[in-house]
């Protein structure tokens, strides 16, 4: 049993230095500053970029890739204001100087001021790249295996773990599959154009060895709590990991490890949380309080009603996380089988029915993607804005639901992280691909409408016979769904990434804090919150790529020792194909 006490000083302090740091650079910047936020650019309402253009509203979205456009106020105005202020003058500094460091332009201005390469979304993109390669293109090799583990055809009884594999996957997917699908496609194809949705898929699929690698180390550096369950995650491999690989990198893996948990904690508070909250509330308040409630009570109305759907909300949350790991886990394993099949089947009816223009339109895709008129600019503009939206909404290589795969019983690392790698392909280039053809189908994206789930829901009532058969209820009822599977799966991750930092035993306190802000953020207006939690999202993933670079010769070990077993049918359920790190349950 590895004990974490010992970690809390020095973790609160380092925590607290970050912040501190973070904010005083970005204050003392000139007034300029604010626009290297993209919050900035968002809030202000800013029209949307000519086609194949990264622009900084591009990088605001949210956890899940959501609605481009603030989260519309429901609460009297001015407490909300009031509330939104506060958290204003905290979190723009921070939020000034993540964007700042991170998300700086590398190409420097070279393909014009329209067309800018952020530093961390190439980073993302060289990560799932890298590996890749590196493993042999193990997403592809290792297709048809994943799903037989899925299925539990290599699982033992006695594995070491909390939940099965399945639901380790279905709670990982609860939240990824979310807005993203439903928001961000519509948003990289009217910034980007359709040729964004080839480089969507593209990294969904190297995406996957993202997932393959970040899961498997997950397993590897695990850890048994006092209470009896698992923590894992990028924390806990880089903390772990690199001080294994040689001593004299323990500081740097301290380092990135508190940097990786702080970031992950604010994405949960905010995208993973609040931001799904407000979204789902306007959701249900459009399809089924607006249509029914005159036009001079709509305010009354709306405030009441953010009131009470944030409590029914915050209440069936509570339910579920307060639980543990194992309810969140049967809950996602009804969840989100039947919202993926609610939204796919919604999805094929429009593409079954205008089947005739699928050549055509997949045509159209590929040749955007390359497009020669555009010039290499607007290419790699498509190619940015696709990258962003594909890693918003699959989260390869952020490593947040690493953490969720490493709660999977198993005593094979390898096999968990092939289980983690169908993650990507059900959600970027499965289910994305479906709304990005309804996107195109029915022209939504050339209507100049702003935000993404408004684009969506256009192209899902633009024809009569949709709106006979009620597809913008569905969509409604879909999102409700994404977004509370969403908020359970990140309330787990958060609280990981507390324990890490001060200990198992005090994660009641995150989950008493997540469910509050459920109700907060139906009934207020928080955007440098929600800002603030897409920043530290994806600033996950510079500590999770670098940690999972240093430790790849590791899992390249393990996977070449597993797929021989494997090839040549020495592969037992259960056994690990060599012994696991000093420390590991099950070593």
């Amino acid at each position: 049993m590895i004990a974490v006490h010992h970690r809390r000083p020095f973790c609160l302090l380092l925590a607290l230095v970050l912040f501190t740091f973070a904010s005083v650079p970005a204050t003392a910047q000139e007034p300029a500053a604010p626009e290297a936020s993209p919050v900035q650019a968002e809030v202000a309402d800013t029209p949307a970029a000519p086609e194949g253009t990264l622009t900084e509203e591009a990088v605001s979205e949210t956890v899940e890739g959501a609605d481009a456009a603030d989260p519309a106020p429901n609460a009297d105005a001015e407490s909300a204001g009031g509330l939104e202020e506060v958290f204003n003058s905290i979190l723009d500094p921070i939020n000034g100087f993540i964007f700042w460091t991170l998300f700086f332009d590398i190409s420097f201005g070279a393909f014009g001021e329209e067309t800018q390469l952020p530093f961390l979304v190439v980073w993302l993109a060289f990560g799932a790249v890298f590996y890749t390669v590196y493993h042999g293109f193990i997403n592809v090799r290792g297709f048809r295996h994943a799903i037989q583990i899925v299925r539990g055809k290599w699982q033992a009884s006695d594995d070491t773990g909390d939940i099965t594999p399945f639901r380790a996957l279905t709670s990982a997917l609860s939240a990824t599959v979310g807005l993203g699908n439903i928001a961000g496609v519509s948003i990289a194809m009217v910034t980007g154009g359709p040729g964004a949705l080839f480089w969507m898929m593209f990294l969904g699929l190297f995406g996957m060895t993202s997932k393959f690698h970040e899961t498997t180390l997950a397993q590897m550096f695990r850890v048994k709590n006092e209470d009896g369950t698992m923590s894992g995650g990028p924390m806990f491999f880089i903390d772990r990991g690199l001080k294994q690989v040689s001593p004299a990198l323990a500081p740097l893996g301290k380092v990135l490890a508190v940097v990786f948990a702080v970031f992950l904690m604010g994405a949960a508070l905010g995208g993973g949380n609040m931001f799904q909250a407000n979204q789902s509330f306007e959701a249900f308040f459009d399809q089924f309080v607006q249509p029914f409630v005159a036009d001079d009570n709509m305010d009354g109305a709306r405030r009441a009603g953010s009131v009470g759907y944030g409590l029914l909300m915050a209440a069936m949350v509570a339910v579920v996380v307060i639980g543990g790991i194992g309810r969140i886990g049967a809950a996602t394993s009804i969840i989100v089988p039947v919202m993926a099949t609610i939204y796919v089947a919604a999805c094929s009816f429009i593409i079954l029915n205008n089947a005739e223009q699928l050549p055509s339109l997949i045509g159209l895709i590929f040749r955007e993607a390359w497009s020669p008129e555009a010039g290499l600019g607007g290419v790699l503009g498509a190619m940015m804005v696709g990258f962003q939206r594909a890693a918003f909404s699959s989260e390869a290589g952020i490593g947040s639901s690493a953490v969720a795969h490493s709660a999977a019983k198993t005593d094979e690392p390898v096999r968990e992280g092939l289980v983690a790698s169908l993650e990507p392909f059900v959600d970027t280039i499965v289910i994305c691909f479906m709304t990005g053809m309804v996107v195109l189908i029915t022209g939504a994206y050339q209507q100049g409408i702003d935000g993404g789930a408004a684009v969506t829901l256009w192209a899902f009532e633009s024809r009569p016979v949709m709106q006979t058969l009620q597809f913008p209820l569905i969509l409604a009822v879909s999102i409700m769904l994404f977004a509370f599977s969403t908020m359970i799966s990140w309330c787990y991750y958060g609280e990981r990434a507390w324990g890490y930092l001060f200990g198992i035993k005090s994660v009641i306190v995150f989950r008493l804090v997540f469910v509050f802000c459920v109700f907060v953020g139906s009934v207020a207006s928080l955007g440098a919150v929600i800002d603030s939690a897409d920043a530290m999202l994806l600033s996950c993933a510079l500590p999770n790529i670098l940690g999972g670079i240093i430790l790849a010769p590791l899992v390249k070990k393990r996977l070449s020792n597993y797929w021989g077993k494997y090839r040549r049918g020495e592969l037992k359920p259960g056994e690990p194909v060599e012994p696991l790190p000093p420390g590991t349950p099950g070593a």
